[in-house]
């Protein structure tokens, strides 16, 4: 069995949703941006030779629907590149690089670009039409919780308190703004020129160029005193706020991920590998607690132990999700 190796990456900025930089910017514009880009990094390798282009998109319509895959994939290398879209939801993209891992690995593929697209501007996060069935929802209403109201479970469930919740908030973004300040993100992010069309208050159509190459999420001004101050997001007398939950945003980010075959014929040099990966299920009233379930399966595939890993990066979709798998993990 070959092995896999990732051996290059860029990422837009991440946008705010609604009201940044990448509001009027569609996601499968932004998806071949950033394959292009990508490409143009590593010069030694043809379009032609990348088998397959693996999109994540957590919620497939609209603007990011059509087979949205396949689109990126046509206008970023050329109409003889395949390309795919996957969902799993807000791990979509992560998906992707195990999937391109996997075929790489069992000799079905040399190359692939895999990653994800997303635009929250355009498409709401539960799509534009959600439709429960009633057969499910009437015996298990908390399959279709929203995600703000699974965190408050979780933070009843774990005791994770609204003063724990804010802290933890509040130092994610002071460690975001000193990475941006000291530009740790810069050479992993691509800049995007921006047109913007609009109508001016006397009728006459115009149009504008920026330029988005930082994120747009982490505040400076925040602080504890003004977090506290924030009322509950989804539920009455709760502890979940728009300030200790993680911002909707726009972005795009791919990988590529090639044999180690390939790599030595193109004398590239690898910047990492997926070991393994795995996935669970846990009860979806609390289902920001999953990592928990996972973790310890992708440690036994592995054979390693939580001792031997120097740094976790876990997602944090909410304050009180992430706490409680630090907690639990």
């Amino acid at each position: 069995m070959q092995e896999a190796y990732i051996v290059a990456g860029y990422r837009t900025a991440v946008g705010k949703s609604k009201r940044g930089g990448f509001r009027f910017y569609r996601p499968d514009d932004l998806a071949i941006d950033v394959i292009k880009g990508l490409l143009a990094s590593v010069p030694q390798l043809e379009a032609k030779r990348v088998d397959d282009v693996i999109v994540g998109n957590a919620v497939p319509e609209a603007e990011q629907g059509l087979q949205v895959g396949r689109i990126i994939a046509a206008r970023a290398l050329g109409f003889d590149i395949p390309g795919m879209t996957v969902n799993r939801y807000c791990a979509s993209g992560l998906e992707t690089i195990a999937i391109a891992t996997a075929k790489i690995r069992m000799g079905m593929a040399d190359c692939i670009v895999a990653g994800g697209t997303e635009s929250m501007s355009l498409v709401p996060t539960a799509g534009w039409k959600t439709v429960p069935a009633y057969s499910i929802a009437k015996d298990e209403p908390d399959y279709y919780l929203s995600m703000g109201l699974t965190a408050e479970a979780v933070a009843k469930d774990f005791n994770i308190t609204r003063e724990a919740q804010d802290e933890f908030s509040y130092n994610s973004h002071q460690k975001a703004i000193n990475a941006i300040k000291n530009g740790y993100f810069k050479d992993g992010i691509l800049p995007i020129k921006v047109e913007q069309v609009y109508v001016d208050e006397k009728g006459k159509r115009n149009k504008k160029e920026y330029v988005v190459d930082t994120d747009e999420g982490p505040r400076e001004d925040t602080s504890l005193e003004a977090l506290a101050k924030l009322k509950p997001a989804f539920a009455a007398g709760g502890c979940v706020t728009a300030g200790n939950s993680s911002q909707t945003s726009d972005g795009a980010a791919f990988v590529i991920v090639m044999s180690e075959k390939m790599v030595n014929e193109l004398g590239l040099k690898p910047i990492g590998r997926l070991v393994n990966a795995a996935v669970a299920g846990v009860h979806p009233r609390i289902m920001g607690i999953g990592p928990v379930a996972a973790i310890p399966k992708v440690m036994q595939q592995s054979g390693m132990n939580l001792g031997q890993i120097d740094l976790i990066e876990l997602n944090e979709a909410f304050a009180s999700q992430a706490l409680a798998v630090i907690r639990e993990a």
